[in-house]
């Protein structure tokens, strides 16, 4: 059995940038000629001239934080789908919101070789812990384990004990999730003595996963790997055996830019992540992820020859993921303003006990109450989409900089 998912892994990084150069001026006339936004933002555009990194690099970049203000206007996709509504499967709804689709399309996501790399195979029984509901990385995640092969148990995500009973009856080989809600799994599973030894591999993603996590599990038996994607792009890059770096997915061309520009800047140095995806159904052309990230020199010991990035380094903006869910500055001002009795908040997001906190600071006359901060909670869960705390704090003590959204994380 091929220790590489396909021979475009380890092809001639010379060809494999010509080949991508090559296919770029038919995706771009696609996205140009299907997708209203594209006709426009383009339109001054010869996609038969853009034939290199420097041509691509002249063309606007459109930033995830302006999809949820275009789709708004011209819901549900902002004029970005490249083909008919016919040929879509699903539309999801990310927290925004902001709206992604995917078609019938094999492995739609391209998320194959990263469980590839992670040992996953034909046969194997996986337990996809990302959520099924409205948002996209339960189905993302299925769509992927299912072009390697592998059955898959669609546990979403909570229910922990049912869980259990899942995993000690079916026996998957394989987890697919965040780490934080493996090893909430695994410190369960220990709890009430339930065996869980049947899962050996697994791909997390969707928050940082720090060196002592890995080694965490790795002492249980279980190989874990990651992988970095967002719901509009798919997959962009993943973990090999080789752990040094992230090997970018062989359906993309990613360039790292400056900050609030489109201008590259020089390998090694840290930039955002800027995806163009050979995607028809999404063609999205110069996607700014808001992510952090920069290029690592050379190839990986693992003989794939793809261009390696450093993974996941944090946020251009104050956007950050919490638990594997985004959260905005916008949600976070949208509880405020449900309260009228906050003066001033700033959402502080941690690293304790292995696991994402978020609590809210809330500048408020008189200490505030219990009550208040019951009905505060809730309205982070249900804005946010995730569970935060409230911590109430003197009127003018927050700090004057500007911030909605403090990561403080500091891991292992």
């Amino acid at each position: 059995m091929s220790k590489y998912y396909d021979a475009l892994e380890t092809r001639d990084p010379t060809e494999r940038e010509r080949a991508q150069m090559a296919a770029l001026p038919a995706q771009i006339a696609h996205a140009k000629a299907n997708a209203p936004f594209f006709a426009e933002s383009l339109k001054d555009v010869d996609p038969s001239g853009v034939t290199s990194r420097a041509a691509l690099a002249k063309l606007p970049v459109l930033r995830k934080s302006t999809l949820g203000a275009l789709q708004k206007a011209k819901p549900p996709m902002g004029g970005l789908l490249g083909v008919p509504m016919s040929q879509i499967r699903h539309i999801f709804m990310s927290p925004g919101p902001i709206f992604e689709v995917d078609t019938d399309e094999k492995d739609f996501f391209r998320g194959a070789r990263g469980m590839y790399a992670a040992g996953f195979r034909a046969g194997d029984i996986v337990h996809n812990t990302y959520s099924y509901h409205l948002t996209p990385a339960g189905m993302m995640m299925e769509s992927s384990i299912r072009a390697v092969g592998c059955a898959v148990i669609p546990a979403g995500i909570g229910n922990t004990e049912l869980q259990l009973d899942a995993i000690e009856l079916i026996k998957p080989t394989a987890y697919v999730g965040t780490p934080s809600f493996l090893r909430i799994l695994l410190e369960k599973a220990k709890e009430l003595g339930r065996d869980v030894s049947s899962i050996k591999k697994a791909v997390v993603g969707a928050e940082a996963f720090p060196p002592a996590l890995r080694k965490e599990f790795n002492e249980r038996g279980i190989f874990a790997l990651q992988g970095y994607g967002t719901a509009d792009l798919g997959s962009i890059a993943y973990e090999s055996e080789a752990i040094e770096g992230m090997i970018l997915d062989e359906g993309v061309i990613v360039e790292i830019v400056r900050p609030g520009t489109g201008d590259p800047v020089p390998e090694g140095e840290v930039g955002e992540v800027v995806v163009t995806t050979f995607n028809k159904a999404y063609p999205l052309v110069r996607f700014g992820t808001g992510d952090l990230s920069a290029v690592l020199p050379g190839i990986s010991p693992c003989g794939r020859t793809n261009i390696r990035i450093k993974g996941w380094m944090g946020r251009a903006d104050q956007r950050t993921k919490v638990k594997g869910m985004f959260v905005d500055p916008e949600q976070v001002i949208a509880v405020q303003k449900r309260h009228p009795e906050l003066a001033k908040v700033r959402l502080v997001v941690d690293w304790v006990d292995k696991q994402d906190v978020m609590t809210l600071h809330a500048e408020i006359a008189g200490g505030g109450s219990a009550d208040l901060a019951m009905a505060v909670e809730a309205s982070i869960q249900t804005l946010c989409k995730v569970r935060g705390g409230v911590s109430f704090v003197a009127p003018a003590s927050l700090p004057n900089d500007g911030k909605v959204i403090a990561d403080v994380r500091k891991y292992d």
